[in-house]
């Protein structure tokens, strides 16, 4: 069964897979509904390389 790409220009929250007309809207949408979740990863403060991660000079 083929599923036709209906609607894929538009931006998608990634959250909850709501489609929205603009990226605006989306914008608006997350800051509203999803704030904590936004609050909460929105600064992360340790960069570091994971365990077994190659570093090429």
């Amino acid at each position: 069964m083929v599923l036709p790409l209906v609607d894929e220009h538009k931006p998608k929250c990634y959250l909850c897979h709501d489609g929205f007309e603009t990226i605006e809207e989306l914008r608006t949408h997350q800051k509203a509904t999803h704030a904590d979740f936004f609050e909460e990863n929105e600064k992360q403060d340790k960069r570091e390389p994971v365990p077994g991660d190659v570093t090429v000079f």
